[in-house]
């Protein structure tokens, strides 16, 4: 009885010192899939949520240029009350106030992807350079 335990374990040894190269193979080919997808979620949430942050700013930038007596300035100013400092480098607004009661009022909003977020899929071929994030609000003049 004893002879046939004593086999067992030695079969056993055997077979985990074969296979303990196989989960170091598996490790190099799956960790950098994983790098990858995590990098792109991670990237993919900055986006998105710079994006909102300028959705938020447009609207309240329209908010105000609705209103009667009020300046480019004074509309550049609420944008910049609600965007971060990384998003307000790159901004480029435009403002279209119209000029009577009922005119539609257009802030547009731009501002580089890099500034929102690292290039971090750039190594297979996803870059962020030079592309932009817009958002367009329209509102009807009072």
């Amino acid at each position: 009885m004893k002879r046939v335990d004593s086999a067992k374990t030695v079969y056993e040894q055997r077979r985990t010192k074969k296979r303990s190269g196989m989960l170091s193979a598996e490790l190099v080919m799956v960790l950098p899939i994983l790098f990858i997808v995590l990098f792109g979620l991670f990237e993919f949430a900055l986006l998105f949520t710079a994006r909102g942050e300028l959705s938020e700013a447009s609207r309240v930038a329209a908010r105000k240029a609705t209103i009667p007596g009020v300046t480019h300035d004074t509309v550049e100013q609420e944008i910049r009350k609600v965007l971060s400092p990384r998003l307000q480098r790159t901004m480029e607004v435009s403002i279209d106030q119209g000029q009577r009661s009922g005119d539609v009022v257009t802030v547009a909003i731009a501002c580089d992807m890099n500034s929102a977020s690292p290039d971090l899929l750039w190594p297979i071929g996803y870059s962020l350079k030079n592309r932009k994030i817009y958002e367009v609000t329209k509102m009807i003049r009072e």
